[in-house]
């Protein structure tokens, strides 16, 4: 089955695929239609919608059904995740799998409802406090937001952590055609961790604080562990990329703007390709690496530099210190958009 969807609606129906049980929310732009969706379609479906009476009670409804074993989610714009932080931290440090949207609107602040990517730090790093990480996928299309929405609830429940789908603006509001997975997700079995209030479950324990500093450590090194091992499923996707001269690494919107550069670039004789990461978090370095190997690198993004800061981190990790060092960014902040024109033209300067 095929629909014409906005992205936002993409990410309700395909949270719906992956057996997701309750949506908590608070509607903000560029992201309310996803509530909007889950308002509509969840009860119709014997699924649960709650209108939170603001994004901190959202992510902390999350933390108990997640505790008691139900596929939830969430999702929010830039000050709304900024809220979410403490509480996206504490369901990392229950080990609990649960899903957030963000649908990055420019900021800091307020800022407006036009796309950024400004939000690559929080989404990425673990914004709130202590040593944890989350799965988190960068779509570039409707239809990826229904189905990198799926990949988010299988991960979260793989691993057993919060796992985001960082989108933006754009994304959000355009319309595509989604085709719809053919079959929902089997629901996860919990019952080996969660408090379900049955006889079955009555012994687990569902916690974050471990008043040992000792246990406290030897939880973090498994965490860390877990994340260390999380890199296998770390996602990817090169474009012409095979005897290409310089190289645009870019994810999610960007990444559109990066493959019309690239066909705009060999229209006139210049061997251009494209990375894209589709997971940021694990982030797919080994992929990077040999994509980048020996060319020229160039980071299209909408934020200042966050993106381009972890590109330059993850070549040096993989010894690519030249490739890092040489990392040149093509930007537009505040709800700007990169145009094809800018990048061709940036591109041209620096590359001579």
């Amino acid at each position: 089955m095929t629909k014409f969807v906005k992205g936002n609606e993409a990410v309700v129906m395909g949270a719906l695929y992956a057996g997701c049980e309750l949506y908590f929310g608070y509607p903000i732009t560029p992201a309310s239609e996803i509530a909007h969706g889950a308002a509509k379609w969840f009860p119709m479906l014997g699924r649960t919608f709650v209108q939170a009476e603001c994004e901190t009670a959202s992510v902390n409804m999350m933390f108990g059904a997640a505790a008691a074993g139900k596929l939830c989610m969430t999702a929010t714009s830039g000050p709304g995740f900024s809220l979410m932080q403490e509480g996206i931290s504490y369901l990392a440090g229950a080990e609990l799998p649960a899903v957030v949207v963000n649908v990055n609107r420019a900021g800091p602040g307020l800022g407006n409802v036009y796309p950024e990517q400004s939000d690559y730090t929080p989404a990425v790093k673990g914004g709130g406090h202590g040593n944890y990480r989350t799965f988190t996928v960068a779509p570039a299309s409707a239809q990826e937001m229904c189905d990198l929405t799926i990949l988010a609830f299988r991960m979260a429940a793989k691993w057993r952590t919060p796992a985001v789908v960082f989108a933006d603006g754009l994304q959000g509001q355009m319309m595509e055609s989604v085709r719809l997975p053919d079959q929902e997700d089997a629901k996860p079995d919990f019952s080996d961790w969660a408090a379900q209030g049955e006889k079955k479950t009555r012994a687990n324990l569902v916690k974050s604080i471990f008043l040992d500093a000792a246990q406290q450590e030897e939880f973090n090194n498994h965490l860390q562990d877990k994340y260390a091992r999380m890199e296998a499923d770390a996602l990817a996707e090169s474009y012409r990329a095979d005897d290409a001269e310089i190289l645009f690494v870019a994810y999610g919107i960007s990444s559109r703007i990066a493959r019309t550069t690239v066909e705009t670039l060999r229209a006139e004789g210049l061997k251009a390709g494209c990375f894209r990461p589709i997971t940021l978090s694990p982030f797919p370095r080994a992929a990077l690496a040999e994509a980048a190997k020996g060319r020229r690198i160039f980071v299209i993004a909408l934020d200042a530099g966050q993106f381009a800061d972890d590109v330059r981190l993850n070549l040096a990790k993989a010894g690519l210190g030249q490739e890092a060092a040489d990392v040149e960014l093509i930007h537009r902040m505040g709800g700007q958009v990169v145009t094809v024109d800018d990048a061709v033209k940036a591109a041209k300067r620096i590359a001579g």
